[in-house]
């Protein structure tokens, strides 16, 4: 008896260090999050935050509280809302996009920042470089130049004759830039033509999209702005109304955009709550890589192709990682 109760009180020591590892202590947590729309809009990737650090053993009014402050749209209100949220001193600061990481960067050299989603974290100036962030931000980036300047070849491919495409693009966001310069080498090599259309208030989106119809463009596409993300729905339906073909990300197939070609949102949210995670539990932010998605999802919504009269090839349909009927 004496040597099984040894070997039990060798097994919990032994075993006591990951079970510490695994669970948080008692101690309430105070994470900061800064939103560049607002908390309608980004629900779905709310929802998929929390639900990872639940994953994780984090219970909010138990071991965790997040305090949110949200721009709706409006992206010259970050820095206050960032200098709003260093002053409450939180563990942790999360954002997301490149207009909420710069204004939280500006904002603080000393808080732990996790990156939600961000498009271009170094060319952007967020981080030093990917496997070496240095400083005090790290969380997931995405090559979104390349990313839409592929999504111009879907666009071909689906529709062959396309010759003109208009871009809702928020000038607010400086990775319109890069963007636009990826998505220009691609259009010309298409022998396609560009037709930038600027959106600065969601207000405004019905007349944005009127525009586009105006210019005689035969397809629209929507990339990572976080107001545009926020936006995903109205923009779907207002194409589908006008029976304009659509491309965007994933999240704006699934929510009534013709076609998709981009990252799983939720998934690089649930993983914000791992960095959360690590930090709160010492490890610091100049020590974690920024991580990539390796996985990109072609998805076609043909609810939506049925409605405005268009059929999909089917060498693109055999592609497809998600239909949606």
């Amino acid at each position: 008896m004496r040597r099984i109760g040894l070997a039990v009180v060798l097994a919990l020591s032994f075993l006591a260090p990951f079970v510490t590892d695994a669970q948080p202590t008692g101690k309430m947590y105070r994470v900061a999050f800064l939103g560049s729309t607002s908390p309608s809009g980004y629900a779905i990737q709310i929802e998929a935050f929390r639900g990872g650090l639940r994953d994780l053993g984090y219970v909010e009014g138990q071991n965790l509280l997040i305090e949110f402050r949200w721009a709706e749209g409006k992206y010259e209100r970050l820095p206050e809302l960032a200098a709003e949220l260093v002053r409450l001193k939180p563990d942790v600061l999360v954002t997301h996009g490149v207009p909420g990481t710069l204004a939280a960067k500006r904002a603080t050299d000393t808080i732990p920042i996790v990156i939600g989603v961000i498009g271009e974290a170094v060319a952007s100036g967020a981080v030093e470089g990917l496997a070496r962030p240095g400083g005090n931000i790290t969380g997931s980036s995405f090559f979104v130049p390349e990313l839409n300047a592929k999504r111009l070849e879907v666009l071909k491919e689906a529709f062959p004759r396309l010759r003109r495409v208009a871009v809702l693009v928020n000038r607010d966001n400086p990775v319109n830039v890069p963007v636009l310069r990826a998505m220009e080498h691609t259009a010309q090599a298409l022998k396609i033509q560009l037709q930038p259309v600027e959106v600065r208030d969601p207000a405004d989106l019905e007349n944005n999209v009127a525009t586009v119809v105006k210019g005689h463009a035969g397809a629209l596409t929507v990339h990572e702005d976080p107001l545009l993300i926020a936006q995903a729905e109205r923009i779907a339906n207002l194409a589908r109304r006008n029976r304009l073909p659509t491309i965007g990300f994933v999240e704006y197939a699934r929510v009534g955009g013709l076609l998709a070609f981009g990252v799983n949102f939720a998934d690089l949210w649930r993983r914000a709550a791992f960095f959360v995670d690590k930090i709160v539990k010492g490890v610091k932010p100049a020590d974690l890589p920024v991580e990539q998605p390796t996985k990109f999802e072609l998805v076609i919504n043909l609810k939506t192709a049925k409605a405005i009269a268009l059929t999909i090839p089917p060498s693109l349909l055999v592609r497809a990682d998600e239909i949606i009927q």
